[in-house]
Protein backbone atom coordinates (compact mmCIF):
# COMPACT_ATOMS: atom_id res chain seq x y z
CA UNK A 1 0.00 0.00 0.00
CA UNK A 2 1.34 3.20 -1.42
CA UNK A 3 -1.08 5.47 -0.07
CA UNK A 4 -2.06 6.20 4.34
CA UNK A 5 -5.48 6.09 5.60
CA UNK A 6 -7.05 8.50 8.28
CA UNK A 7 -9.97 7.33 9.14
CA UNK A 8 -11.04 10.10 11.63
CA UNK A 9 -10.23 11.57 15.34
CA UNK A 10 -9.42 8.50 17.48
CA UNK A 11 -9.13 10.27 20.09
CA UNK A 12 -8.87 13.32 22.20
CA UNK A 13 -6.36 13.52 25.00
CA UNK A 14 -6.94 15.23 28.09
CA UNK A 15 -4.68 15.59 31.46
CA UNK A 16 -5.89 15.13 34.67
CA UNK A 17 -4.92 15.15 37.83
CA UNK A 18 -6.83 12.40 39.26
CA UNK A 19 -7.85 9.54 36.56
CA UNK A 20 -10.59 7.52 38.74
CA UNK A 21 -11.99 10.97 39.96
CA UNK A 22 -11.86 12.13 35.91
CA UNK A 23 -13.32 9.20 34.39
CA UNK A 24 -16.60 8.87 36.39
CA UNK A 25 -17.18 12.53 35.98
CA UNK A 26 -16.74 11.90 32.08
CA UNK A 27 -19.26 9.16 31.99
CA UNK A 28 -21.79 11.31 33.93
CA UNK A 29 -21.11 13.89 31.63
CA UNK A 30 -20.25 12.84 28.49
CA UNK A 31 -21.53 9.20 28.82
CA UNK A 32 -17.73 8.11 28.15
CA UNK A 33 -18.12 4.57 29.54
CA UNK A 34 -16.65 2.08 27.13
CA UNK A 35 -13.22 1.10 28.34
CA UNK A 36 -11.45 0.50 25.07
CA UNK A 37 -7.74 0.79 26.52
CA UNK A 38 -6.44 1.23 30.62
CA UNK A 39 -2.79 1.53 30.27
CA UNK A 40 -0.68 1.81 33.78
CA UNK A 41 3.24 2.06 32.70
CA UNK A 42 6.30 4.20 31.34
CA UNK A 43 5.89 7.01 29.23
CA UNK A 44 9.79 7.20 28.20
CA UNK A 45 8.66 7.32 24.54
CA UNK A 46 7.37 11.34 25.13
CA UNK A 47 10.37 11.90 27.48
CA UNK A 48 11.85 14.94 25.32
CA UNK A 49 8.04 16.60 26.14
CA UNK A 50 8.36 15.56 29.90
CA UNK A 51 11.32 17.51 30.84
CA UNK A 52 13.85 14.78 29.61
CA UNK A 53 12.45 11.64 31.65
CA UNK A 54 10.45 8.71 31.42
CA UNK A 55 7.24 9.34 33.65
CA UNK A 56 4.99 6.75 35.02
CA UNK A 57 1.35 7.32 34.21
CA UNK A 58 -2.09 5.39 33.62
CA UNK A 59 -4.09 6.10 30.70
CA UNK A 60 -8.13 5.21 29.66
CA UNK A 61 -9.02 5.64 26.48
CA UNK A 62 -13.20 5.57 26.76
CA UNK A 63 -15.16 5.88 24.00
CA UNK A 64 -19.67 7.60 23.66
CA UNK A 65 -21.24 4.60 21.48
CA UNK A 66 -23.32 7.11 19.55
CA UNK A 67 -20.49 8.00 17.79
CA UNK A 68 -17.02 10.28 17.71
CA UNK A 69 -13.93 9.51 18.95
CA UNK A 70 -12.87 9.02 22.45
CA UNK A 71 -11.27 10.49 24.94
CA UNK A 72 -7.49 9.45 26.47
CA UNK A 73 -8.04 10.47 29.63
CA UNK A 74 -4.10 10.58 30.92
CA UNK A 75 -2.83 11.12 34.61
CA UNK A 76 0.75 11.48 35.73
CA UNK A 77 1.75 9.01 38.71
CA UNK A 78 5.09 10.56 39.56
CA UNK A 79 4.91 14.03 38.32
CA UNK A 80 2.42 16.26 40.08
CA UNK A 81 0.42 17.50 37.20
CA UNK A 82 0.88 21.38 36.73
CA UNK A 83 -1.78 23.62 36.20
CA UNK A 84 -1.75 26.77 33.66
CA UNK A 85 -0.63 29.38 35.62
CA UNK A 86 -3.00 32.11 33.79
CA UNK A 87 -6.40 31.82 32.82
CA UNK A 88 -6.46 30.46 28.95
CA UNK A 89 -8.02 32.66 26.19
CA UNK A 90 -9.61 32.03 22.77
CA UNK A 91 -7.24 31.91 20.33
CA UNK A 92 -4.29 31.05 22.46
CA UNK A 93 -2.25 28.05 20.90
CA UNK A 94 -2.90 24.64 20.85
CA UNK A 95 -6.24 23.02 21.70
CA UNK A 96 -8.78 25.20 23.11
CA UNK A 97 -11.72 23.53 23.11
CA UNK A 98 -12.75 19.82 22.01
CA UNK A 99 -15.98 19.79 20.06
CA UNK A 100 -19.08 17.22 21.42
CA UNK A 101 -21.24 16.28 19.03
CA UNK A 102 -24.95 16.23 19.73
CA UNK A 103 -28.25 14.99 17.84
CA UNK A 104 -30.24 18.03 19.49
CA UNK A 105 -28.22 21.11 20.86
CA UNK A 106 -30.98 22.91 22.29
CA UNK A 107 -32.21 19.33 23.94
CA UNK A 108 -28.25 19.26 24.97
CA UNK A 109 -27.95 22.70 26.37
CA UNK A 110 -31.55 21.95 28.51
CA UNK A 111 -29.00 19.22 30.21
CA UNK A 112 -25.96 20.45 30.43
CA UNK A 113 -27.79 23.53 32.12
CA UNK A 114 -28.88 21.13 34.70
CA UNK A 115 -25.43 19.12 35.14
CA UNK A 116 -22.16 20.13 36.83
CA UNK A 117 -20.47 22.24 34.52
CA UNK A 118 -20.43 25.99 33.72
CA UNK A 119 -22.61 26.54 30.80
CA UNK A 120 -20.52 29.65 29.24
CA UNK A 121 -22.74 32.10 27.40
CA UNK A 122 -26.16 31.16 25.63
CA UNK A 123 -27.16 28.90 23.04
CA UNK A 124 -26.12 30.84 19.78
CA UNK A 125 -25.02 29.81 15.70
CA UNK A 126 -21.65 29.46 15.20
CA UNK A 127 -19.86 30.06 12.11
CA UNK A 128 -21.48 27.67 9.82
CA UNK A 129 -25.13 28.80 10.90
CA UNK A 130 -25.77 25.70 13.36
CA UNK A 131 -26.67 26.40 16.87
CA UNK A 132 -23.79 25.64 19.47
CA UNK A 133 -23.16 26.61 22.79
CA UNK A 134 -20.10 26.00 25.02
CA UNK A 135 -19.74 24.23 28.56
CA UNK A 136 -16.83 24.40 30.76
CA UNK A 137 -16.08 21.43 33.12
CA UNK A 138 -15.27 21.62 36.65
CA UNK A 139 -11.04 21.42 35.84
CA UNK A 140 -11.56 24.23 33.78
CA UNK A 141 -11.64 22.41 30.01
CA UNK A 142 -13.70 24.05 27.29
CA UNK A 143 -16.17 22.41 25.36
CA UNK A 144 -18.18 23.17 22.33
CA UNK A 145 -21.79 21.23 21.89
CA UNK A 146 -22.27 21.19 17.45
CA UNK A 147 -24.95 20.32 15.89
CA UNK A 148 -24.11 16.28 14.64
CA UNK A 149 -27.42 14.19 14.10
CA UNK A 150 -25.21 10.79 12.92
CA UNK A 151 -25.33 7.91 15.50
CA UNK A 152 -23.45 4.84 15.52
CA UNK A 153 -25.57 3.60 18.09
CA UNK A 154 -28.67 5.17 19.10
CA UNK A 155 -28.11 5.19 23.08
CA UNK A 156 -31.65 7.77 23.23
CA UNK A 157 -28.48 10.18 24.38
CA UNK A 158 -28.24 14.15 22.78
CA UNK A 159 -25.02 13.55 23.09
CA UNK A 160 -22.19 11.63 21.56
CA UNK A 161 -18.08 11.77 21.52
CA UNK A 162 -15.88 14.57 20.39
CA UNK A 163 -15.85 15.36 16.30
CA UNK A 164 -13.15 17.73 16.12
CA UNK A 165 -11.65 20.53 17.63
CA UNK A 166 -10.37 24.22 18.11
CA UNK A 167 -7.20 24.95 17.59
CA UNK A 168 -5.66 28.27 18.16
CA UNK A 169 -2.90 29.07 16.01
CA UNK A 170 -0.37 32.63 15.29
CA UNK A 171 -0.74 31.74 11.32
CA UNK A 172 -3.69 30.13 10.19
CA UNK A 173 -2.27 29.28 6.79
CA UNK A 174 0.48 28.10 7.46
CA UNK A 175 -1.19 25.60 9.99
CA UNK A 176 -3.99 24.90 6.96
CA UNK A 177 -0.66 22.90 5.31
CA UNK A 178 -0.79 20.44 8.14
CA UNK A 179 -4.83 20.22 8.30
CA UNK A 180 -5.78 20.33 4.90
CA UNK A 181 -2.31 18.42 2.84
CA UNK A 182 -2.18 16.14 5.56
CA UNK A 183 -4.75 15.52 7.25
CA UNK A 184 -7.84 15.51 4.65
CA UNK A 185 -9.47 18.52 5.78
CA UNK A 186 -10.10 20.24 2.53
CA UNK A 187 -13.40 21.20 2.87
CA UNK A 188 -14.28 25.11 3.98
CA UNK A 189 -17.18 25.19 5.79
CA UNK A 190 -16.66 28.91 6.87
CA UNK A 191 -14.00 31.44 6.79
CA UNK A 192 -14.96 34.40 8.38
CA UNK A 193 -12.92 37.63 10.30
CA UNK A 194 -14.78 39.96 13.25
CA UNK A 195 -15.70 40.06 16.45
CA UNK A 196 -18.41 36.67 16.80
CA UNK A 197 -21.63 36.26 19.50
CA UNK A 198 -21.19 32.75 19.88
CA UNK A 199 -17.89 33.71 21.55
CA UNK A 200 -19.19 35.83 23.88
CA UNK A 201 -19.10 34.01 27.13
CA UNK A 202 -15.51 32.81 26.73
CA UNK A 203 -12.32 34.48 28.23
CA UNK A 204 -11.07 37.16 25.13
CA UNK A 205 -14.61 36.18 23.16
CA UNK A 206 -15.00 39.35 22.63
CA UNK A 207 -12.06 40.29 20.45
CA UNK A 208 -11.38 40.20 17.19
CA UNK A 209 -10.22 36.50 15.03
CA UNK A 210 -10.04 34.63 12.08
CA UNK A 211 -11.98 31.33 12.18
CA UNK A 212 -11.84 29.02 9.61
CA UNK A 213 -14.07 25.41 9.98
CA UNK A 214 -12.75 22.69 8.03
CA UNK A 215 -14.38 19.09 7.33
CA UNK A 216 -13.76 16.13 4.95
CA UNK A 217 -15.21 16.90 1.26
CA UNK A 218 -15.20 12.84 1.41
CA UNK A 219 -16.10 10.21 4.12
CA UNK A 220 -13.35 8.49 5.92
CA UNK A 221 -12.36 5.02 5.39
CA UNK A 222 -10.67 2.33 7.21
CA UNK A 223 -11.70 0.37 9.87
CA UNK A 224 -13.12 2.64 12.46
CA UNK A 225 -14.67 5.37 10.11
CA UNK A 226 -18.15 4.05 10.80
CA UNK A 227 -17.30 4.79 14.78
CA UNK A 228 -15.59 8.18 14.19
CA UNK A 229 -17.73 9.87 11.60
CA UNK A 230 -17.20 13.28 9.96
CA UNK A 231 -14.95 15.27 12.19
CA UNK A 232 -14.71 19.16 11.92
CA UNK A 233 -11.30 21.30 12.79
CA UNK A 234 -11.93 24.64 13.35
CA UNK A 235 -8.75 26.88 13.00
CA UNK A 236 -8.70 30.12 14.69
CA UNK A 237 -6.43 32.82 14.82
CA UNK A 238 -6.17 36.13 17.39
CA UNK A 239 -6.31 39.51 15.35
CA UNK A 240 -5.91 42.07 18.20
CA UNK A 241 -3.69 40.30 20.73
CA UNK A 242 -0.78 37.94 21.09
CA UNK A 243 -1.91 34.41 21.98
CA UNK A 244 -0.01 32.81 24.56
CA UNK A 245 0.85 28.48 23.85
CA UNK A 246 -1.55 26.57 26.08
CA UNK A 247 1.82 24.53 27.79
CA UNK A 248 3.83 27.19 28.32
CA UNK A 249 6.13 26.25 31.06
CA UNK A 250 4.00 22.81 31.34
CA UNK A 251 4.53 18.85 30.39
CA UNK A 252 3.01 16.62 27.90
CA UNK A 253 0.27 15.25 30.03
CA UNK A 254 -0.57 18.27 32.38
CA UNK A 255 -4.06 19.32 33.02
CA UNK A 256 -5.81 20.20 29.89
CA UNK A 257 -5.53 19.08 25.86
CA UNK A 258 -2.58 16.97 25.31
CA UNK A 259 -3.03 16.18 21.91
CA UNK A 260 -5.33 15.44 19.19
CA UNK A 261 -5.21 11.89 17.59
CA UNK A 262 -5.93 10.35 14.72
CA UNK A 263 -6.78 6.84 13.33
CA UNK A 264 -4.23 5.95 10.75
CA UNK A 265 -3.03 2.93 8.28
CA UNK A 266 0.49 2.99 6.64
CA UNK A 267 2.46 4.81 9.08
CA UNK A 268 5.79 4.77 6.22
CA UNK A 269 3.80 6.58 4.41
CA UNK A 270 2.40 8.76 6.21
CA UNK A 271 5.55 9.79 7.37
CA UNK A 272 7.02 10.30 4.29
CA UNK A 273 3.78 12.93 3.62
CA UNK A 274 4.23 14.56 7.15
CA UNK A 275 8.33 15.34 6.16
CA UNK A 276 8.04 16.40 2.98
CA UNK A 277 5.52 19.19 4.13
CA UNK A 278 8.10 20.44 7.21
CA UNK A 279 6.23 17.85 10.03
CA UNK A 280 8.69 15.14 10.64
CA UNK A 281 7.73 12.43 13.52
CA UNK A 282 9.01 13.88 16.97
CA UNK A 283 8.19 10.50 18.55
CA UNK A 284 7.87 7.27 17.12
CA UNK A 285 6.81 3.54 19.10
CA UNK A 286 8.50 1.62 16.53
CA UNK A 287 12.18 3.60 17.87
CA UNK A 288 11.46 1.77 20.88
CA UNK A 289 10.40 -1.73 19.10
CA UNK A 290 13.39 -1.43 16.67
CA UNK A 291 10.93 -3.09 14.10
CA UNK A 292 8.08 -1.44 12.29
CA UNK A 293 5.95 -4.78 12.19
CA UNK A 294 6.36 -5.20 15.99
CA UNK A 295 3.51 -3.72 17.79
CA UNK A 296 3.64 -1.45 21.02
CA UNK A 297 2.00 -3.14 23.58
CA UNK A 298 -0.84 -0.44 25.26
CA UNK A 299 -2.85 -2.18 28.28
CA UNK A 300 -5.07 -4.69 26.34
CA UNK A 301 -4.39 -3.40 23.24
CA UNK A 302 -1.60 -2.72 20.49
CA UNK A 303 -0.71 -0.64 17.86
CA UNK A 304 2.42 1.59 16.11
CA UNK A 305 2.05 5.33 17.19
CA UNK A 306 3.97 8.46 16.82
CA UNK A 307 3.69 12.73 17.11
CA UNK A 308 4.21 15.20 15.32
CA UNK A 309 4.63 19.04 16.27
CA UNK A 310 2.16 21.74 14.57
CA UNK A 311 3.51 25.13 13.38
CA UNK A 312 3.05 26.41 16.96
CA UNK A 313 4.44 23.08 18.67
CA UNK A 314 1.01 21.73 19.79
CA UNK A 315 1.07 17.80 19.08
CA UNK A 316 -1.06 15.52 17.10
CA UNK A 317 -0.68 12.32 17.41
CA UNK A 318 -0.99 9.16 14.82
CA UNK A 319 -2.25 5.67 16.11
CA UNK A 320 -1.92 2.71 13.74
CA UNK A 321 -3.80 0.51 15.70
CA UNK A 322 -3.16 -3.64 15.44
CA UNK A 323 -5.07 -5.32 18.21
CA UNK A 324 -8.04 -4.23 20.41
CA UNK A 325 -10.22 -6.14 22.55
CA UNK A 326 -13.98 -6.47 21.84
CA UNK A 327 -15.04 -8.41 24.34
CA UNK A 328 -12.62 -9.06 27.18
CA UNK A 329 -13.61 -11.37 29.48
CA UNK A 330 -14.39 -14.05 26.82
CA UNK A 331 -10.77 -12.90 25.54
CA UNK A 332 -11.98 -12.19 22.23
CA UNK A 333 -9.56 -9.62 20.50
CA UNK A 334 -9.40 -8.06 17.27
CA UNK A 335 -6.70 -8.06 14.79
CA UNK A 336 -6.45 -5.49 12.49
CA UNK A 337 -3.79 -6.35 10.62
CA UNK A 338 -4.96 -9.14 8.72
CA UNK A 339 -8.17 -7.15 6.91
CA UNK A 340 -8.58 -4.73 4.16
CA UNK A 341 -7.50 -1.70 5.36
CA UNK A 342 -9.67 0.75 3.16
CA UNK A 343 -12.81 -1.20 4.60
CA UNK A 344 -14.82 -0.60 7.90
CA UNK A 345 -15.47 -3.01 10.17
CA UNK A 346 -18.69 -4.25 10.50
CA UNK A 347 -20.89 -2.51 12.48
CA UNK A 348 -22.07 -5.24 14.22
CA UNK A 349 -18.34 -6.00 15.52
CA UNK A 350 -17.67 -2.63 16.76
CA UNK A 351 -20.73 -2.60 18.14
CA UNK A 352 -19.96 -5.28 20.43
CA UNK A 353 -17.71 -2.71 22.60
CA UNK A 354 -20.97 -2.00 24.51
CA UNK A 355 -20.13 -4.70 26.37
CA UNK A 356 -17.09 -3.61 28.34
CA UNK A 357 -19.43 -0.56 29.09
CA UNK A 358 -18.53 0.79 32.75
CA UNK A 359 -20.91 2.54 35.86
CA UNK A 360 -19.28 5.06 37.39
CA UNK A 361 -19.14 2.89 40.74
CA UNK A 362 -16.99 0.34 38.63
CA UNK A 363 -14.60 3.05 38.16
CA UNK A 364 -11.19 1.98 40.26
Amino acid sequence: MEKYIISGIQQIGIGVTDLVTAWKYYIELFNMDVKILDDNNVADIMAPYMGGKPRQKRAVIAINMQGGGGFEIWNHQQHKPKKADFELQFGDLGCFAAKIKSRDVKQSFEEFSKKNVKVLGSLSKSIDGKETFFIEDIYGNTFQIVEDKYLFRDEQRSTGGPVGAIVGCSDIDKTLVLYRDILGYDKVLADETGVFNDLAGLPSGDKKYRRVLLTESKPRKGGFSHLFGQSYVELVQALDRTPRKIYEGRYWGDPGFIQICFDVRNMRALEKKCESLGFPFTADSAVKQKSDAESFEMGDAAGHFTYIEDPDGYLIEFVETHKIPIMKKLGLYLNLRKRDVEKPLPDWILKMLRFMRMKPEDVK
